[in-house]
């Protein structure tokens, strides 16, 4: 059985923090046996959310810019 981390953070998808956070965290942190088509595989999933994100947080910042 391997380590896992838990936390109660929970990130805030309108703070420019918490979305950078996520979008510059390494893949491999996600992938913890470290094997190479794992981190491959999890890239390749975490491409499209970390996008995302950053979508979600500037359709929000221009709202509030707007406002």
């Amino acid at each position: 059985m391997s380590a896992h981390y838990s936390s109660q953070f929970t990130p805030d998808p309108f703070d420019a923090r918490d979305v950078l956070a996520f979008v510059l965290c390494p893949t491999a942190a996600f992938a913890p046996s470290g094997d190479a088509d794992e981190i491959e595989a999890v890239a390749a999933l975490m491409a499209p959310a970390k996008a995302e994100a950053v979508r979600r947080w500037h359709a929000e910042f221009l709202s509030r810019s707007r406002s």
